[in-house]
């Protein structure tokens, strides 16, 4: 079973869908986005071809990702849509398309996000998050959109300094910049200083989506991240194996709410403002986190110490909760807190097992 196939994912998609956002904004109008196969992304074409469908939205998708029988297994339903296009592109590369005229927005969500790949591909994690951004900024300008997204991460704040429970947007962290694990968070750091950048020299109309850790059905089984490991294990009916005390205390989020977050921000947000997609109801220490997936499975959790390339890969930070105001005053609200978020995943994939 494919995952767009799955009654609970689908109604996951008519969900967001039907949220009271200022859709006639992209009415008629197109979306070009980078990482389109990735967790977030596939999440977001999914819920814009569904707008489509259902409310004639009339929205060109222009999907960009480095392989096209990837992209064909996971948008099987969309292949042959005139509504949807996937282009075959290297996000580190400049982006030239004769044959694409002027795009509505452009949305960067490409980048590698799990510690294995900081670790094995530090200097693709950088060049995707500065190169990339400036690549996708310039091919916005080109062709004329009315706005861009650059997706940031809640790994910009850095390590939590002892003077705030929570981090909201104006917060900056302590990044030690001369590591190899610096890389990801320095270089979207970077990438939010170049979409200011190009707001005051360009003209451009940018906002800043910052993401925490997001999970859910649209996960890519090769993602390294402790929630994806845990998340397999428990499909699996495996015990889940915690390589640390567990008392590192973060933010997630539930794709569903992320995407609903990323577009509230695509289509309310201010120019040049960063906005953290998070809900309290969604933090939680890793220790909990791991015993709630366990407990769904009928397993237990053990503990182990991670390889060496997994340790140079994880984040530093202890605690990392992030401040949701922002995006809330923009009526921006979600559906599932962590437990329940965590459960739909696992019954989802469960059932694609089955």
């Amino acid at each position: 079973m494919k995952v767009y196939e799955n009654s609970k994912y689908q109604e996951d998609i008519r969900r967001i869908a039907g949220l009271p956002l200022p859709w006639d904004k992209l009415q008629g109008s197109s979306v070009l986005l980078s990482g389109a196969t990735g967790l977030v992304g596939s999440f977001l074409v999914d819920v814009i071809m569904e707008k489509n469908a259902a409310d004639g939205l009339s929205c060109q998708v222009y999907a960009l990702g480095r392989n096209a029988e990837k992209a064909k297994n996971r948008f099987g339903n969309h292949w042959d849509s005139p509504l949807f296009t996937f282009i075959p592109y290297d996000i580190n590369k400049p982006f030239v398309r004769d044959d694409i005229g002027d795009v509505g927005y452009v949305l960067h969500l490409a980048s590698n996000t799990h510690p294995v790949a900081y670790a094995t591909d530090p200097i693709g994690t950088i060049t995707t998050n500065i190169i990339g951004t400036a690549n996708m900024l310039d091919f916005a300008f080109a062709h004329k959109a009315v706005r861009s997204a650059f997706a940031s991460s809640n790994e910009i704040y850095g390590e939590n300094r002892g003077d705030t429970e929570k981090f909201d947007e104006s917060y900056c962290g302590y990044i030690d910049c001369n590591t190899m694990r610096a890389g990801y968070p320095e270089s979207k750091r970077c990438g939010e200083a170049l979409c200011q950048a190009y707001i005051r020299q360009k003209g451009m109309d940018i906002v800043v989506p910052r993401l925490t850790r997001s999970y859910g059905p649209t996960m890519l089984m090769s993602d390294t991240k402790a929630i994806s490991q845990f998340i397999r294990k428990g499909i699996a009916g495996e015990d889940i194996v915690l390589k640390s005390a567990g008392t590192q205390y973060y933010s997630y989020t539930y794709v569903a709410d992320a995407v609903s977050g990323l577009l509230t921000v695509l289509l309310k947000g201010e120019c040049g403002l960063a906005y953290n997609i998070a809900d309290d109801a969604s933090d939680i220490m890793l220790k909990d986190l791991a015993a709630i997936i366990a407990g769904k499975a009928g397993r237990k959790v053990v503990f182990e110490l991670p390889d060496e390339v997994e340790a140079a890969g994880y984040s530093r930070a202890t605690k990392a909760r992030l401040e949701g105001a922002r995006l809330k005053a923009l009526g921006w609200e979600p559906f599932y807190d962590i437990r329940s978020g965590l459960e739909r995943t696992l019954d989802i994939l469960g059932e694609m097992q089955a």
